[in-house]
Parts: C-alpha cells; sequence; structure tokens
C-alpha cells in the first residue's frame, strides 16, 4: 500500500452486521478511551433491539436497520468509515478502503459476514436475497409473478415459501426432508400441513405496516417474527453494496403474487439444479423431455429428478459462503474447510493482532460437545460480544475465559408460524448409532424431540409452546442419568418441570 495513512486507530472493525456493531458497542463501553473504526459499506448498521435473556443459554432479540449515526452519537469515540474495504496488509497493521485511505489499526476485527452462494452468476432470472435493495427486487418481480421456483432448504426458503401468497411455489430441496438444517424428517412432517392449509391470523400485529389501503387484505399474511432469526444472512457489507438482512426482512413488506389463490406450494425432494435456461434456449432444445408446457415462462430450471419447470423467476437460496475475499490476498491466514477464517478461543485468527467474529469465521478451538457453530444470527451477537471482550482483555492485559454461550448450542426461531428451539445436538449430529430418540407430538400444536446418548439428555427439538426449554436447557447442562425416568420423561400427564425443580 503506497497510501499514506490517515489515521491510526486502537481498534478497526470491518463489517457493520450484527457481530461488527456488537463488536464495537462492547469495546467502547469496555475502553471507552479508546479510538475505534467502523468500516462499513452501507449507510445503516445492525442494531439489536428487545433483548431479552430466556433461560442460561437462550436469547431473544429483534434487528433493526439503523443509521450509523446513532452508534457514534452513543459513542464519542467511534469513527464510521463509509467504504467497502479493498485490501488488508496485516504486516503494517493497514487496511485500504475502496476509495482509497489508508487506516492504520492496533487490533483489527473483520465481521465481514458471508455473501449468497448463487445458482449461477448474472441471470437476471435467478436472485439471490441479501439485502434491503434484493428484498425489495424480490418484492417487485413476485408482484407480477404466477409461478417461482426456490431452491435451498435453509433459514430463507423455509421463510419463504410460508410467506408467499398469491403465487404458485415450486421448492427444489435436496433432502428427503424440509427444513433438515434445523429439523428431522419428523418434525419436517409435523411442520407440511401447515404450508397446505390456509395461514392463520396472527396473534400479533405486523409491527411495521407500510401498505397502502389496496393492500390490506393482502397484509393479513404478514407475520410477526421473533427476530433472532437464521436468515442465513447475505451479506455484511465489506464488498456487498448492503449490510444483511434484518431476522424480520418481510415484515411490512407484502409477498404476493398475480393470483388469486392463497398458498400453492410444492416440494420436489432430493434434487438438485441440473440447468437453467431462457424460453429460447428451450426451443432450440434437441431433448424431447423440454418441451414448454402450457405457454412459455421467462426462464425454464431442469433438475436431476428429470422435472423440468417453467417460471417467472428463480430464488437461490442454498447458504453462504464466509465473505473473506478482501482479506486473503498477500496475507497468510489459517482458512477452514467451510471458507471461514480460523479461530481460536479468544477469537484471534492466525495473523498477529487480527480477531474474527460472525459468519466470516470458523472456530477451530476444541468444541464443547453440546455446542457447535451454525451461522446464525445469535452466534453472530455471541461471537461480536465475546470477540469484543478479548481485545479488551488482551489491550488491559486481563485473562478471559470462554464464554459460556460456548457451552451448550441453544437457538429460538420461528417456523411457519411455530415457536421454534434448538438445543445441544438437537440433530444427533455427531453422536453415530450410540443415541435414542424419544418424541411427542400433537397434530398442529407440538412436536417435542429429546435426543439422549448414555442415558443423558444431550439435545431437543421444541416446536410450539411447550415451555420445556428451560428444564431441557438444565437437563442437558446438569448431564443428569434419566435412565430411570425412560419414556416417562415425555408423558404429557406428567408435569415434568415438578420432576427437576
Amino acid at each position: 500500500m503506497a497510501c499514506k495513512k490517515e489515521k491510526t486507530f486502537q481498534f478497526v472493525i470491518v463489517g457493520g452486521g450484527i457481530a461488527g456493531v456488537t463488536c464495537v458497542e462492547q469495546l467502547s463501553s469496555q475502553i471507552p478511551s479508546a479510538g475505534v473504526a467502523l468500516i462499513t459499506a452501507g449507510p445503516h448498521i445492525k442494531a439489536v433491539t428487545n433483548y431479552k435473556q430466556v433461560s442460561r443459554t437462550l436469547e431473544e432479540f429483534n434487528v433493526e436497520e439503523r443509521p450509523s449515526s446513532v452508534l457514534e452519537e452513543k459513542f464519542p469515540n467511534l469513527t464510521v468509515i463509509h467504504s467497502a474495504v479493498k485490501s488488508l496488509n496485516t504486516q503494517s497493521h493497514t487496511v485500504e478502503t475502496a476509495d482509497g485511505r489508508v487506516f492504520g489499526y492496533k487490533k483489527l476485527c473483520i465481521c465481514s459476514g458471508g455473501r449468497p452462494k448463487l445458482l449461477t452468476q448474472d441471470n437476471p432470472y435467478v436472485l439471490g436475497i441479501r439485502d434491503t435493495d434484493s428484498a425489495k427486487v424480490f418484492q417487485k418481480q413476485l408482484s407480477n409473478a404466477k409461478r417461482i421456483v426456490i431452491v435451498g432448504n435453509g433459514g430463507i426458503a423455509l421463510e419463504l415459501v410460508y410467506e408467499v401468497e398469491g403465487c404458485e411455489v415450486i421448492w427444489a430441496v435436496k433432502d428427503k426432508a424440509i427444513g433438515n438444517t434445523f429439523f428431522d424428517a419428523g418434525a419436517a412432517q409435523f411442520l407440511i400441513p401447515s404450508l397446505e392449509s390456509n395461514k392463520s391470523e396472527r396473534a400479533a400485529p405486523c409491527k411495521r405496516p407500510r401498505y397502502t389501503t389496496e393492500e390490506a387484505a393482502a397484509a393479513g399474511a404478514l407475520q410477526t417474527f421473533t427476530a433472532d432469526r437464521h436468515l442465513q444472512r447475505q451479506g455484511s457489507g465489506v464488498t456487498e453494496p448492503g449490510s444483511a438482512l434484518g431476522p424480520d426482512w418481510h415484515e411490512g413488506i407484502v409477498l404476493r403474487g398475480a393470483e388469486q389463490v392463497s398458498r400453492r406450494v410444492s416440494v420436489e425432494y432430493e434434487c438438485e439444479v441440473e440447468k437453467i435456461f431462457t424460453s429460447e434456449e428451450l426451443l432450440n432444445s434437441p431433448q424431447q423431455t423440454l418441451r414448454p408446457e402450457n405457454g412459455t415462462w421467462p426462464v425454464y430450471i431442469q433438475l436431476s429428478n428429470g422435472q423440468t419447470f417453467g417460471c417467472d423467476f428463480v430464488v437461490s437460496a442454498i447458504g453462504v459462503v464466509p465473505n473473506t475475499e478482501p482479506f486473503l490476498h498477500g496475507n497468510s491466514f489459517a482458512v477452514a474447510d467451510d471458507a471461514g477464517l480460523k479461530v481460536d478461543d479468544h477469537m484471534v485468527t492466525s495473523e498477529p493482532d487480527v480477531y474474527a467474529a460472525g459468519d466470516v469465521c470458523t472456530a477451530c478451538w476444541e468444541l464443547s460437545s453440546l455446542w457447535q457453530q451454525m451461522r446464525l444470527w445469535t452466534q453472530a451477537r455471541q461471537m461480536g460480544w465475546y470477540a469484543g471482550r478479548c481485545m479488551a482483555a488482551h489491550v488491559l492485559s486481563e485473562t478471559i475465559e470462554l464464554d459460556f454461550c460456548f457451552e451448550l448450542f441453544s437457538h429460538i426461531t420461528k417456523f411457519f408460524n411455530y415457536k421454534v428451539v434448538l438445543l445441544g445436538k438437537f440433530n444427533a449430529q455427531g453422536l453415530g448409532p450410540d443415541h435414542e430418540l424419544l418424541v411427542r407430538c400433537t397434530k398442529g400444536q407440538e412436536y417435542v424431540k429429546v435426543v439422549l446418548s448414555g442415558g443423558k439428555m444431550v439435545g431437543a427439538v421444541l416446536i410450539g409452546e411447550t415451555d420445556l426449554e428451560e428444564t431441557f436447557e438444565n437437563l442437558i447442562l446438569n448431564q443428569m442419568d434419566l435412565t430411570p425416568y425412560g419414556e416417562e420423561l415425555l408423558n404429557p400427564n406428567i408435569d415434568i418441570e415438578d420432576y427437576f425443580d
């Protein structure tokens, strides 16, 4: 970097998403006199609001997009630099921004999030939903659409298939069941009827309605979420134009197509996308299997199960890749198999004085047997908070233990208007054949699954208003032998909380 350094800050944080903003808040609270800079490409940052500690490890919060000036007013020591990062030189401890400025740092935290994996680049009929602008493009295109194809089986796909109305939805998933990132086939079976029925009236009103009177009828379709979401959060504002979407991104926008139907979803299981092509390419295709259906569509998608569908557009919701792009060149970061920057139990990367938090990093310490990394809102907040603690502790020469939040995996969210709580090895991750499952299911009301290993509870999935999360969290943390209770553990006639108070 030949440019002259403008200024050196004690702490520089890159990325205005949840991890970056939480890190800034933590550092500014711990060392109010330190110069802190936040480098973010977009004018807005993501702020955590309505934070609520539900139990020892479970937390709920909303995510709101706010002007970055709100942060600067709160912390006089903070400077917000509006630009993308062009390059990083870890040897000279400098960051160069896209507008040609160079800033020095004593300690740096990379919180650049993830960017969406797209099925194909530069195809106008393939949308990845990443930030507020792309969500608006989606809404606009949807308003004229009669049929869309959604590809993917994670959080965004689950939300979209439930929220979209007035449009036929073909949902292509590579697994045997829906939502297998979050739950098993039994839970999927419990949720599937929700796709076939009309949406029930919401208990809670939409928090930020923005529709006109003509659209009020469609507004009944909007859902209020406890917003700690897993919107597999596309892009955090470093190399991307905008910061990742907030968890309740679809509130207040009407996700309605051009047809007079409530919801029509058909699921294509165990398939992947083989080819995407236009109607012209289809007509010139020598393959007899690809003859158009009634009428022609702007775009066609061929799946590996032999099916070909025409549609108005395709939504690519196949997950994210850590957004490491501007940081790797010229540096020697250790990178994990999932392409994230490897971090140790103090969120430090392999480069001196460089930390990372959130979707961009991969936890490479010896993990607790009950915790796993998933790129979710909750973990972005926890990692950003803990990285800020660690950076401050290093400067103040204090020792710091690995935070308790990494002891037990826990996540609260909402799918298909059901409360969903995930605890520990909720899908028996890494347990091999040595585990047993107890399941209780009341159709349309609740689904409770417990994962036991060696007689001890190691994970749970709770769908619906079960009120069991705190009891189960304690049983998992205490590692109590539950063999004497057997199947009585889930007997609906026994108040299990009384057993273990």
